[in-house]
């Protein structure tokens, strides 16, 4: 895979794929870049051995910077670009690699180091999570002081994440939104400081990948059923539930977890660490 793409640096280690934005002189989210995800988020589709995907950016400045305008001087030959194209071809080319990155098997994890704006803002919304530097990272949907609305799914991810009102207050304002801001607001996981950013997002990617086969996805699946209604969501939850525990992994588990403390007054005070032996 390295040396397959352009824009992007992949490399992939113990069930998580690095993907580093490579693509000079502004990680712009042009037709090439928006090619190249589209390309590595279909050939992570399929793929079982990938568990989590954190995306990067080479560019200590820049996340992306955000779409490419000249876009609008051309919109036939942007609405033409062979993104997803089993996607709805209702949505644009950018509304349809979002989706696509949003609907990945994996968990997809974002370090955001330097600016994202537009289009760069919003495919970090269509992460699972997003967690920035404290002194460098900043997010911005700049769109309405352009004379238009956020166009790449912004106006959809948004409210989920931070509510309806500070939805508007990020679109309508205008202005760019620090890391301890977009913390605060739910825009992203946590703001840490950038000398821990690293660590911080490898160790949880690592976590997640060590996680039994299903877990993850699982949890994913349940959360998003109750943004639908508490009652959808307790519903698929207790389907997805019945389907782990009925598989062997959770009662070696468990039965693991018993025998190593667990449920006794010692083994309860140190839960973390028992759990993390019998994996």
């Amino acid at each position: 895979m390295p040396g397959a793409y352009s824009a992007l640096q992949v490399s992939i280690n113990g069930g998580v794929a690095h993907v580093v934005i490579d693509h000079p002189p502004l990680n712009l989210l042009d037709a090439t870049l928006m090619l190249d995800l589209d390309r590595f988020a279909a050939s992570m589709s399929g793929n079982d051995d990938v568990r989590v995907i954190v995306f990067d950016s080479a560019d200590p400045d820049f996340f992306i910077a955000h779409g490419d305008m000249t876009f609008a001087d051309d919109p036939a030959t942007f609405s033409a670009l062979p993104i997803a194209p089993e996607g709805d071809q209702s949505l644009n080319p950018m509304m349809r690699l979002h989706e696509r990155l949003r609907s990945l098997p994996q968990i997809t994890i974002a370090k955001v180091r330097g600016l994202a704006r537009g289009g760069g803002a919003e495919l970090l919304s269509a992460m699972d999570m997003r967690f920035a530097s404290l002194e460098h990272a900043g997010l911005e949907q700049p769109e309405a002081a352009g004379g238009i609305i956020p166009g790449a799914g912004g106006t959809a991810y948004l409210p989920g994440l931070v509510g309806r009102a500070r939805a508007l207050e990020i679109i309508l304002g205008t202005r760019l939104i620090d890391a301890a801001t977009a913390e605060r607001y739910g825009w992203v996981n946590r703001a840490v400081p950038n000398a821990e950013l690293d660590h911080v997002v490898d160790t949880l990617a690592a976590r997640i990948a060590a996680l039994r086969p299903g877990v993850a996805r699982a949890a994913v699946e349940a959360v998003d059923a109750a943004s639908d209604s508490i009652a959808h969501g307790l519903e698929r939850g207790n389907e997805l539930l019945g389907q782990l525990l009925g598989g062997p992994a959770a009662a070696r588990l468990t039965q693991a977890v018993l025998a190593a403390g667990a449920q006794t007054r010692d083994g309860e005070r140190h839960l973390e660490d028992i759990f993390d032996k019998v994996q």
